[in-house]
């Protein structure tokens, strides 16, 4: 057998090589071809640490068309990141040419207007008896197979992503909800790869605002600490020696000016301090903050030479909100709010590590720095004539309230105008890639996760069901699903972290005292009649299983060996400390 893609002539080995073929394939020409000396790539070779990518799914063709004579069109009924393979009998030099995408054309014919093109794959049969072939060195996001050149027996999609051991389980009595998590999580399994990628077509690359962003939940659903050790690595790797952590790591593109908007954006290079402090808070393994120390210091000794009195202001905002305009640079929301807020998070964050690996004078100077930087943040952003910061929007609330920003006396104010701000817009989210994670946190941590269940019942753009509603399949670029955005993207899934940490309650973090490690605390959501969640944490697995009947709740849960748990219950003001085993639990919620 003979395969390309894009062009390049390939051979495969997998494909059309016969058993009684002893030789396996060979060149275009029937021959090996020469070996050619060149330069090696540099660098250090190392073994891989994270999990490899692998078939993880095969989805079969759910619908079959005929746009026009000669062109078939296969329904794979599933978006995914991976490769189409087919079975075929057809004399020998028969070629038939692949054509993927995630969308169609008006005519019928497969579109990939907006996902990078040319994308094809082809194949030359050897002919003789029934053959099968997938290509083997590339993959592509798609749901379509468009299929010129000869008739074939099947057409398969196999979906490629980090085989990484399953994490978590999450199940409730509500069907949307159900669907926005599965949505979400085949957004993220298509883009687990050797990297976090945005999407598995036009792109490919590491933006790495979506790995501390979308980090908590992608460690509910994948067990990828070791790929977030690569990413670290990484970014270390990309560090620029004046500091900098560009907005994709590896650096494969450089976007013009190096410190323009997408090469340069403190909320995307944060990962860099963000994603070793998230990992050790979930699997309690400090090595990694030791590897990430001096890199981290840069980090937020680079923004430090950004700053203006405090504050931070330049790079790409609250990216993809919903304003007047369409999607891009933040719209309402000031760049100064999400990078100063993103910059006093790590300042905090590196506080507390070098507390950790006992460096006495960065404790007390970071610690300085960030009551620093919060003393500019609430006086150049809140308002007290409107009891909000910035110019109200969802985004500029929801920051400050989510990292303790906000001073006491102002809270409730703040959180009344985040709340506003929701209803004013029918219960519709205007927060962007950056905020969020922020605004469901910050409902969520003030017990008002019902406003986040109203957000997530729309059907009606922007939402996830009006994704839902347009056929998607995975989580889709911009939040109405525009057909001109990626229809397979990482960003905007943070609903999963609620399913997780705050509806079923399973709140984890390492680095508390004991007592606090490890905390179930449910939102007995009223609509919701029961929710059913599992996760495999570090030191085993929890349960966690409740339902609702009126005003009465019943909690099961279970915790593993040698663990014991803070349950957190809405009629009770202080928490039960349970051990390992299953506990049932009787509630009242008034």
């Amino acid at each position: 057998g003979r395969a390309s893609a894009n062009g390049d002539s390939l051979t495969n080995g997998a494909a059309g090589a016969r058993a009684s073929d002893p030789a396996g394939p060979r060149g275009l020409n029937g021959e090996w071809s020469a070996v050619s000396v060149v330069e090696g790539p540099g660098g250090v070779l190392r073994a891989q640490s994270q999990p490899p990518i692998r078939v993880m799914h095969t989805f079969k063709s759910v619908n079959v068309t005929e746009p026009k004579p000669g062109v078939k069109v296969y329904d794979l009924g599933q978006n995914m990141s991976g490769r189409p393979r087919i079975t075929i009998e057809a004399d020998a030099g028969t070629q038939v040419t692949l054509k993927t995408g995630e969308l169609l054309l008006p005519d019928g014919t497969v579109s990939q207007k907006h996902i990078g093109s040319p994308v094809s794959f082809s194949y030359t049969c050897r002919g003789g008896d029934v053959e099968a072939w997938n290509p083997r060195f590339s993959y592509h996001g798609f749901r379509y197979v468009q299929v010129t050149g000869a008739r074939l027996k099947s057409v398969e999609g196999q979906f490629t992503y980090s085989s990484a051991p399953v994490a978590g389980k999450f199940e409730c009595s509500d069907q949307m909800l159900n669907r926005i998590h599965l949505l979400i999580l085949n957004a993220i399994r298509s883009n687990t790869q050797s990297i976090l990628t945005d999407c598995p077509h036009r792109e490919k690359l590491g933006w790495l605002e979506e790995s501390h962003l979308m980090g908590p939940a992608i460690l509910f659903d994948l067990d990828v600490p070791t790929l977030y050790e690569k990413i670290s690595r990484d970014m270390r790797e990309a560090q620029y020696r004046d500091g900098t952590v560009p907005s994709i790591a590896p650096q494969y593109t450089v976007f013009g000016n190096p410190h323009g908007g997408f090469n340069d954006s403190p909320e995307w290079g944060s990962a860099a301090v963000i994603n070793p402090w998230m990992i050790y808070q979930r699997f309690g393994d400090v090595r990694i903050l030791e590897d990430n120390y001096d890199s981290m210091k840069r980090y937020v000794e680079y923004l430090h030479t950004r700053e203006n009195e405090g504050i931070i202001a330049f790079g790409l905002g609250d990216w993809y909100d919903i304003g007047p305009k369409g999607p891009g640079v933040s719209q309402l929301t000031s760049l100064g709010v999400t990078g100063t807020a993103i910059y006093y998070c790590d300042s905090v964050i590196l506080a507390k590590v070098a507390e950790l690996l006992n460096h006495a004078e960065d404790v007390a100077r970071y610690q300085a720095q960030a009551q620093r930087i919060l003393d500019a943040f609430n006086a150049k952003f809140f308002d007290p004539k409107t009891g909000g910061y910035d110019r109200n929007s969802q985004t500029a609330n929801a920051m400050p309230l989510a990292l303790g920003m906000v001073q006491e006396e102002n809270h409730d104010a703040v959180l009344a105008n985040l709340i506003q701000d929701i209803r004013e817009h029918d219960d519709h989210i205007t927060a962007g890639d950056i905020g969020f994670m922020y605004v469901v946190r910050a409902l969520a941590e003030n017990e008002r996760s019902d406003v986040i269940f109203d957000l997530l019942k729309r059907t009606d753009p922007p939402s996830y069901g009006s994704q839902l509603a347009k056929g998607a399949t995975t989580l889709t670029e911009a939040w109405d699903a525009s057909p001109s955005k990626s229809q397979n993207h990482l960003m905007l899934g943070h609903a999963e972290i609620w399913f997780y940490e705050y509806l079923a309650g399973i709140q984890i973090d390492l680095s508390n005292d004991p007592e606090g490690q490890l905390v179930i605390k449910p939102a007995f959501i009223d609509g919701i009649d029961w929710v059913k969640v599992s996760y495999n944490a570090i030191f085993g697995r929890i349960a966690v299983y409740w339902e609702r009947k009126g005003h009465d709740a019943k909690l099961i849960v279970t915790i593993p060996p040698n663990s014991t748990a803070a349950i957190c219950l809405p009629d009770s003001d202080e928490p039960q400390r349970v051990g390992s085993g299953e506990h049932v639990i009787h509630c009242t919620i008034e």
